[in-house]
């Protein structure tokens, strides 16, 4: 993959951020540092480094992405209310590695519901 100062960029605001940015918030941080970065660099150099598996994907709703620095095996937790998304530690899924002779190279799995400050 060729490095660019756009995607070098990208890359750092996810790596730095523990929120799950969404591509918008992800433009938003990067027009401070490249006035004239465009939203459709952004979501190209998301979509790089999401096929290069340095950052991952998670799917909000139908419409609505957000995006991980953490690339470990993983699940999280989906608020349906205000989109927050948390992660879950990973005891909650006793990851295992293999099961029934399958190799599990990766994990993909969010739980839904409504957070607690939602709830209050």
């Amino acid at each position: 993959m060729r490095s660019s100062k756009q995607r070098d960029l990208v890359e750092e605001i996810v790596n730095s951020s523990y929120c799950h940015p969404t591509a918008e918030e992800v433009y938003e941080m990067s027009k401070k540092t490249i006035p004239n970065i465009s939203l459709g660099t952004v979501y190209r150099n998301l979509n790089t480094l999401v096929n290069e598996k340095l950052i991952r994907k998670i799917k909000v709703d139908e419409s609505k992405y957000r995006y991980d620095h953490n690339k470990d095996k993983h699940a999280h937790f989906i608020c349906t209310k205000c989109s927050n998304i948390i992660d879950l530690p990973e005891n909650i899924l006793n990851v295992v590695d293999e099961f029934n002779g399958n190799l599990v190279t990766d994990i993909d799995l969010s739980l839904s519901g409504i957070c607690k400050d939602c709830l209050n």
